[in-house]
């Protein structure tokens, strides 16, 4: 999968902000601290497109990246991360208005990537977060990210688990430090935009 060129289109902190284009849209969405930005960036073939950061809760706005392939062209965008950062009710309250004001209203939007740490079980946000998307025709794929921090057996269990918890979508095993799973999230982001039409 080769990468033409990859920027930062716009950063947006409401509707007001997003960028009006005819492109399709692919949301990566995520816990704080699951590892967004690195496999945003791996995905992208570039080092610091994303600022990933260890402090959790960094991203508080909506980034979007333009994305140029042989392919064709897409905007990726970087929704910020929920649940575990160390912030206010009422800040947390607005970051998911953010979000979910993107995600019911933008037309371009094609794919919706959930991306959960393998080694953490899902919580009621990311449960309830699947019937939400499918009630507005988004369709969604799993990222299960950091798995190369675990052995191929207990990988291949936390794996089973996560369906079992309650998210029955497909997951794709990925790793923002070694590029693993790259190849699989494309394939799954190419059929959603041909089934798009």
């Amino acid at each position: 999968m080769k990468i033409l060129a990859a920027e930062l289109l716009t950063s947006a902190a409401g509707p007001e902000g997003f960028p009006e284009h005819e492109l399709p849209e692919v949301a990566l969405i995520g816990r704080s601290n699951v590892g967004k930005s690195s496999l945003l960036n791996r995905i992208t073939a570039r080092r610091s497109l994303a600022r990933a950061s260890g402090t959790p809760g960094k991203t508080r706005l909506l980034n979007f990246f333009r994305v140029r392939r042989a392919e064709g062209e897409l905007v990726l965008v970087d929704l910020p991360g929920y649940g575990y950062a160390k912030v206010s009710k009422g800040e947390r309250r607005s970051w998911q208005a953010l979000v979910e004001s993107y995600l019911e209203r933008r037309p371009n939007l094609r794919l919706a990537i959930l991306l959960q740490d393998v080694r953490r079980d899902p919580t009621a946000d990311e449960i309830d977060l699947l019937p939400w998307l499918a009630a507005r025709g988004v369709p969604v794929v799993g990222a299960a990210t950091k798995v190369d921090r675990l052995g191929a057996r207990e990988r291949a269990a936390r794996l089973r688990a996560l369906a079992a918890a309650g998210l029955p979508i497909e997951w794709i095993a990925t790793s923002g430090r070694t590029g693993e799973g790259v190849e699989a999230l494309w394939s799954a982001i190419d059929h959603a935009l041909s089934s798009a039409g």
